[in-house]
């Protein structure tokens, strides 16, 4: 079988003749949303008369929710409000891709819209002018279920020589990465850079800094993006927290966090003080950080490989084995921000930046939960 999808295979030679094609005043405005498995992206597209110049100018508009596992088919109509616009890296300006909120046919959140919650908790913590950044790993997969580039019978050598590697035998599937990386710049996405990871086919790129709720917003965005671009290379990125068995790395997607205070001078004091409320609920946001309970990050968090055990909270200077991690020049120059090494590939980042506001600045007594 090919590791290619049949969907790369079309001539893009013809297809650009139809992109160069006017298409007067009109634009072109696809709309994104998160699904019911609150991992999968779906997408369609309508024709505005003009160029919405914010997201005010974006109608509501409504998908079946019954094919999107949201709602039963008497009664599947399901509500997309526009939340965030961004340049459309495909079919150009003025094309724009709106990413939405999913509301229920009474007008409340799906259940696998969790926007709203973690927006409330972010208004609540304004004045500590809260950044996030996220540190996204994936894996690309041929459509014969193996990691792209991997012998069809056996497995490359080693991990060691992949991480920020260069060379066809060590950095697989380039081209996809840098597409993704272009893209992400010219649709707006605050996209901080990009590396190859440990497992060969594995890469990571980071979003941020950005300030509360944007974060998510951008790297849902970003994951679109990356998703819609292996289409056309015909190569799936998977966001799978353990795809390979064995002595082989996970995908995380590590959350790194600092507040006003904690830049400043002496911040490291409030960058403690935020790690000794997340030691006390450990097991509480293992459940949040990825879709499934924790059972995804049972399979990742083994305390070995570059990551904590999923039944210990632990944390360190420098120390990628630890749930926390305090970067070493935070530990010189006593302020900054720390990572969260916990969250999956897969995490949903609006629960995971609301568990951490919950947690290290509400000191909320509302259990921090996925529902």
């Amino acid at each position: 079988m090919s590791t290619a999808s049949i969907s790369s295979c079309f001539n893009k030679t013809v297809r650009e003749h139809y992109m160069r094609l006017p298409q007067g005043d009109k634009c072109q405005v696809t709309y994104i949303w998160i699904d019911g498995t609150g991992e999968g992206l779906r997408n369609k597209t309508r024709t505005l008369d003009s160029e919405p110049k914010n997201i005010d100018e974006i109608p509501e508009w409504n998908f079946d929710g019954s094919s999107t596992n949201q709602s039963e088919g008497s009664n599947s109509d399901m509500y997309l409000i526009p939340v965030c616009m961004f340049r459309d890296p495909f079919t150009l300006d003025p094309n724009k891709l709106v990413l939405c909120e999913v509301l229920k046919y009474n007008r409340l959140p799906a259940e696998t819209n969790h926007r709203m919650k973690c927006k409330k908790a972010m208004d609540q913590v304004k004045e500590h002018e809260i950044w996030f950044g996220i540190e996204q790993e994936y894996t690309l997969f041929g459509s014969d279920g193996r990691p792209f580039g991997w012998p069809k019978n056996g497995f490359p050598a080693p991990q060691g020589p992949y991480y920020c590697g260069v060379g066809a035998d060590k950095a697989i599937g380039r081209d996809i990465v840098e597409c993704h990386y272009k893209a992400c710049l010219y649709a707006g996405i605050k996209i901080f850079g990009t590396n190859a990871e440990v497992m060969p086919a594995q890469w990571e790129f980071q979003v941020g800094p950005c300030v509360g709720i944007e974060i998510a917003d951008q790297l849902w965005v970003a994951r679109f993006l990356l998703h819609r671009i292996c289409e056309d290379f015909g190569v799936i990125a998977t966001l799978d927290p353990k795809p390979m068995k064995g002595s082989w790395n996970g995908a995380g997607g590590h959350t790194n966090v600092s507040t006003k205070q904690m830049r400043e001078e002496g911040g490291l004091q409030y960058i403690e003080k935020a790690i000794e409320k997340l030691s006390k609920r450990h097991a509480e946001h293992i459940k949040v950080y990825d879709p499934h309970g924790g059972q995804d990050n049972l399979r990742r968090l083994i305390g070995h490989l570059e990551t904590s055990s999923i039944t210990e909270f632990s944390a360190g200077i420098a120390n990628r084995g630890a749930s926390i991690r305090v970067p070493r020049q935070v530990g010189q120059e006593k302020k900054g921000y720390f990572e969260d090494r916990r969250p999956a590939a897969n995490c949903d980042p609006y629960l995971v930046t609301e568990a951490i506001v919950r947690t290290c600045l509400l000191d909320d007594d509302q259990e921090v939960k996925s529902n």
